[in-house]
């Protein structure tokens, strides 16, 4: 069984500040400036929040590690909770001060210039919220986080979706790295057409009807001929992308009912 030590050897300084919102306070004030952060209960020791002056900005969730000292981060948008921002590091005062760029409602890349351990998840600001605007907005993001996966075939499989017409005006998401689409954004969404997978290094690409290869339609030797049977198996003009119903729980933010 794995055991941990115990958060009070770990952060000595959260500790003796009571809790994890007033040790980042009190760190933003040994650098001259303030942050709100609100403590998360009885995790007040491990989790604390900032919120953001942006009605389109959730707060930003900062959590710290079981096994060694360190902090994660988590800023997402109101209204399918998408991350924005990510990050980690084992400097406290780091952490201050995304919590106070996110509060001051800096731009993305300011709390990165500002912060230089917070990661761009690629996603950009839709304050509307516009359909068509977060269907961009998560294709950046799957541009991106592709990209930085590393692995070729799939970023090759990415970037000939995004780069097809019928595909792109459809709203991207992966099940187990699949490649899916919708016809509603998040939090609800509406499958449509084919799944496409990349398979491991010259094995190429298969396009099948389900995400874990199931109910396969054909296999492709390059990310275009497998895009290009995905377009074969859409509906016949599926629409433009709506709004993905969000339940009476979740929280609306600066969008309205």
């Amino acid at each position: 069984m794995t055991t941990h030590p115990d958060r009070a050897v770990l952060y000595p300084d959260v500790a003796a500040h009571g809790s994890l919102a007033a040790a980042l306070q009190a760190v933003a004030e040994e650098r001259g400036f303030a942050v709100s952060v609100m403590s998360s209960g009885s995790s007040s020791l491990s989790h604390a929040s900032a919120e953001s002056g942006l009605p389109y900005r959730k707060a930003l969730l900062v959590s710290s590690w079981v096994a060694e000292r360190r902090w994660s981060i988590r800023g997402e948008e109101t209204f399918a909770g998408s991350a924005l921002i990510e990050g980690d590091t084992d400097d406290l005062a780091q952490v201050a001060v995304a919590a106070r760029a996110w509060q001051d409602g800096a731009a993305l890349s300011e709390i990165r210039h500002a912060a230089p351990f917070v990661h761009l998840t690629g996603r950009f600001e839709v304050p509307d919220p516009d359909p068509q605007h977060l269907t961009e907005s998560e294709w950046q993001f799957m541009r991106t986080e592709a990209e930085e996966r590393g692995l070729p075939t799939y970023q090759a499989l990415i970037e000939a979706a995004c780069a097809e017409p019928a595909l792109r005006r459809l709203y991207p998401f992966t099940s187990h790295w699949t490649l899916r689409f919708s016809t509603t954004t998040r939090p609800s969404l509406t499958l449509i057409g084919p799944c496409l997978l990349a398979a491991d290094a010259d094995q190429g690409y298969r396009v099948s009807t389900g995400f874990t290869g199931t109910g396969l339609l054909t296999e492709a030797t390059t990310a275009q001929e497998a895009v290009a049977a995905a377009v074969r198996h859409l509906p016949d003009a599926p629409g433009p992308v709506t709004l993905g119903a969000i339940r009476d729980d979740e929280h609306r933010g600066g969008f309205g009912a």
